[in-house]
């Protein structure tokens, strides 16, 4: 799957006619029907029914057009930042992210961020916690805020909270409209939805080790590449997933959420390059102290000698 792909596809969502979308895209239908083709090989089902006229999305293909809307506005996103970068004389401070943290207040610090050094260039960059590592010491990011431990001599990591995980259900399922927690066992037979499929380990082998803790092996039905696509899964009724708590804000019309009977969590974790005292990185450290006594969360020590 490739950029170009993503475009010709929405381009005949769309326009829902392949000689309409060929027209807007400047290039002949033939090489256009090819990588719509080429696009559904590698999904593995349909993206339009073409019996339709006009041409309509198979439910997949709705999925697959929410998540390349979403990637392609990322790329644009990154595009007017670089331009912006570039054309600005001003001290940059890049962020790594996985997807996950967004939901997990993420946005509100960088937003304190914002405010507290409204000088320095912002980069948001959303990278596993494993290609932080390799970034931060590459000097390609500053700080990294990701879920998973990694040990490295070179890397400094401070858990800034271990959040809650909770399960998501579609909300027709049976378990969806239970009282109170679930017990882990309740789901030892439901079809399971993991993420992220690559690469590991991850958050994905966070919520296969809570099960074997408990002498169950899940049973996995799909490897989702990232957390949207989980919860977009768990919505068209293809299983359950284990999501941090965090993510209960941001999506109920679809998809119901209950507590866990058993204690289970997902470290948020704040990684940055060992001997790293920078202006904008000892802001980011103020920042999370005063945003976390604000809501009551624990405040690391490590952030507190900062």
């Amino acid at each position: 799957m490739d950029l170009r792909q993503l475009r010709y596809f929405l381009a005949v969502a769309n326009e829902r006619n392949f000689t309409r979308a060929a027209e807007q895209l400047h290039i002949a239908q033939p090489p256009l029907s090819r990588a719509i083709q080429q696009l559904e090989d590698e999904m593995g089902a349909p993206l339009f029914d073409r019996a339709a006229r006009p041409l309509r999305l198979t439910p997949l293909g709705q999925l697959v057009r929410e998540q390349a809307q979403q990637i392609l506005g990322r790329m644009d996103d990154m595009k007017s930042m670089v331009r912006s970068a570039v054309a600005s004389d001003r001290r940059r401070f890049t962020i790594g992210f996985v997807a996950s943290t967004i939901y997990a207040r993420l946005p509100e610090l960088i937003r304190a961020f914002r405010k507290e050094a409204p000088n320095v260039e912002l980069v948001m960059v959303e990278s596993t916690t494993l290609d932080q590592i390799a970034a931060l010491k590459e000097g390609r990011i500053d700080v990294g805020f990701g879920r998973i431990r990694f040990d490295d001599p070179a890397v400094r990591r401070v858990v800034l909270r271990n959040e809650e995980l909770i399960a998501a259900f579609p909300v027709d399922h049976p378990l969806a409209r239970g009282d109170g927690p679930v017990s882990i066992h309740e789901l030892a037979d439901e079809p399971q939805i993991i993420y992220p499929r690559s690469p590991r380990p991850s958050y994905a082998d966070q919520v296969i080790s809570m099960f074997r803790d408990h002498a169950i092996e899940p049973r996995i039905v799909h490897e989702a590449r990232e957390l949207q696509i989980a919860i977009g899964l768990v919505a068209a009724e293809e299983g359950i997933a284990i999501v941090p708590e965090s993510v209960r804000r941001a999506r109920s019309h679809d998809v119901a959420f209950r507590d866990l009977a058993e204690p289970a969590t997902s470290p948020i974790i704040m990684s940055h390059r060992v001997g790293d005292h920078s202006p904008e990185l000892i802001a980011m450290a103020h920042v999370i102290v005063r945003k976390y006594a604000e809501w009551d969360y624990d405040v690391p020590t490590a952030l507190l000698q900062s």
